[in-house]
């Protein structure tokens, strides 16, 4: 198991709770996230910018 540290653009959603969803989506498909937060909003684009901490299986070598 590595760790990496990662960043995402996620689109703002119309509740925190919805958005709280999206972000744990979207981080689930890169790996298992030990921390993550939002460090960035621009208005114009209506993304988020989110920045994580991943753990990731090491992948098996031949």
């Amino acid at each position: 198991m590595t760790t990496h540290f990662i960043t995402a653009e996620i689109d703002l959603q119309e509740s925190p709770v919805q958005m709280q969803q999206a972000i744990e989506a979207e981080l689930q498909k890169r790996g298992e996230p030990l921390r993550w937060a939002v460090t960035g909003i621009d208005a114009d684009s209506q993304k988020a910018q989110v920045e994580a901490v991943m753990t990731v299986a090491a992948e098996a070598k031949p």
